[in-house]
């Protein structure tokens, strides 16, 4: 409590009367101590109050910053030298609220973000900058960057600070130097790494940028922090420019490794958050094309965004269908994406002028991992495999082939075969779906004795089942009402159940 309040007095006293100026250092000095959390608190506090009056009042120097010994004896007028001084008491003010965005404590960090945040905007209401010529920008980049830099550590989780950085990207002219600033940082911290991913520092700077609400159009951008006299021929205020900076930002950051977890958080907002609003989605295509390469989970989910660019942007991806193919293993019906692969997989495979070979041997494998499959994904795979035989007739040799090879071991499909057309699909039969027909789960059955029947040409909708949980099946089970069924039995009696039971004369199990 004497701590606060002998800091209040200070801070008076520097406000008060230009004589009292030396006391500033008591402030300071107790900011750069950082022992004291309550003390770091309060000096921060006495900063922000402090040195937004000054800026205020427009009493530090605008324009560069001249060294302070010389520019304290050379001929500067005492309001100048005054106003030079006190610009590098700002200055040191800044450079110890930027290390204490590192504190342990996050009420500390908070404090300095916010602080900074505050010298942000009073810097782009009473610019340092000197205006030069008509249409130079003074928004202060440099303090802005300060503050990104913060908010990516390179050893430690940053996702709090940044989560209560995001109301400040609300404003256009904010978002568009944070995305700026992004993209320096990036291309001087990876630079120096060689290649090697940085964990924290790429999972800080994704929590950072992924949240971020691009406007639709020019009309959208409405919210500045400050709107300088000239703002209508300035970039910022142009969506074209906004663009431009997002999509370098992208590039930048997905043009390095990164970790496997975060290729999947990419890749899940990719085709929503990212594409739409890039001035050339296709540059896009090298980083979608490792995704796809990886193999895995990565791969089902790299698949949206190519998607995208091949049927919104007209990419030509070669060997597609064999990728395609080759992502078919026993993890697609077990993967959280399995929703998303499946409704992506039937729009690849909707066109009618793929060649039957490709298609049945997308049955056939699709078949054969099914033998494997939970329940779930049985009752939405059966009703997408019967699609492709509406959609493809010619493949409906697979469900009647009576001269076909009597033992399974005699199948000619080659399940191992990356090449779809070498993988002999035609030549084989579903006995894999015959096989269902004796699923334990009556609904599995029920759905794979469809193919015994000529299928209607109306297409089944899977929508509904591509989300379809054990969970749900579950539910449905216990809720369903068993009814008694008149069976015709003989009662049993006695221990071992025979009609003439020697035990059930002598003994009785009640």
């Amino acid at each position: 409590m004497a701590r606060s309040a002998a800091v209040a007095a200070c801070l008076e006293a520097v406000l008060g009367s230009r004589s009292n100026a030396n006391r500033v250092f008591e402030i300071l000095e107790l900011l750069a101590g950082q022992e004291d959390e309550e003390d770091l608190l309060c000096a921060g506090r006495a900063c922000s109050r402090l040195f937004g009056a000054l800026l205020e009042r427009r009493e530090l120097l605008v324009g560069p910053l001249p060294a302070e010994e010389p520019s304290l004896a050379g001929d500067y007028s005492a309001e100048d030298k005054y106003k030079v001084w006190m610009r590098h008491r700002y200055k040191e003010c800044v450079d110890c609220l930027a290390e204490l965005m590192g504190h342990d404590a996050f009420q500390v960090k908070e404090l300095s973000l916010c602080t900074l945040m505050k010298f942000v905007e009073l810097e782009a209401r009473y610019p340092l900058i000197k205006v030069e010529w008509k249409g130079s920008l003074t928004f202060p980049r440099d303090l802005l960057k300060v503050v990104v830099d913060g908010l990516l550590p390179l050893n430690e989780d940053a996702s709090l600070l940044i989560s209560r950085f995001q109301e400040y990207m609300e404003y256009d002219d904010i978002r568009y130097f944070v995305i700026k600033a992004v993209t320096e940082s990036i291309g001087q911290v990876m630079q120096k790494t060689k290649e090697r991913p940085l964990p924290f520092y790429q999972q800080n700077v994704f929590s950072l940028i992924s949240p971020i609400n691009m406007p639709n159009k020019e009309s959208d951008m409405v919210k500045f922090l400050v709107k300088q006299d000239n703002w209508e021929e300035l970039k910022v205020s142009k969506l074209q420019a906004h663009k431009q900076a997002f999509e370098k930002m992208w590039l930048s950051f997905l043009k390095h490794k990164l970790p496997a977890g975060l290729y999947k958080k990419v890749l899940v907002i990719l085709h929503d958050s990212i594409l739409p609003y890039m001035n050339e989605p296709t540059l896009m295509i090298d980083f979608l094309t490792l995704a796809y390469g990886i193999g895995g989970a990565i791969s089902l989910l790299a698949l949206n965004g190519l998607f995208i660019l091949i049927h919104q942007h007209n990419l030509e991806y070669p060997d597609f269908y064999k990728k395609l193919y080759s992502l078919l293993d026993p993890s697609v019906y077990h993967v959280k994406y399995r929703a998303r692969f499946f409704h992506l997989l039937d729009l690849f495979l909707s066109s009618s002028h793929l060649p039957a070979y490709l298609v049945a041997a997308f049955i056939k494998r699709l078949s054969r991992l099914a033998l494997t499959a939970p329940p779930e994904a049985l009752l939405m795979v059966i009703p997408f495999i019967c699609n492709l035989f509406r959609r493809h007739p010619s493949c409906k040799v697979l469900v009647h082939r009576p001269n076909g090879p009597e033992d399974i071991s005699e199948d000619p499909y080659i399940m191992e075969e990356e090449e779809p057309s070498k993988s002999r699909a035609l030549e084989s039969s579903l006995w894999e779906i015959q096989t269902l027909q004796s699923h334990y789960y009556p609904e599995v059955a029920k759905a794979a004795a469809i193919l015994n029947q000529s299928l209607s040409e109306m297409e089944d909708d899977i929508s509904g089942l591509l989300e379809l949980s054990a969970y749900e099946l579950f539910d449905k089970e216990v809720k369903k009402k068993v009814t008694d069924v008149p069976l015709e039995f003989e009662q049993v009696r006695g221990l071992f159940g025979k009609k003439n039971d020697i035990f059930a004369e002598h003994f009785s199990l009640d």
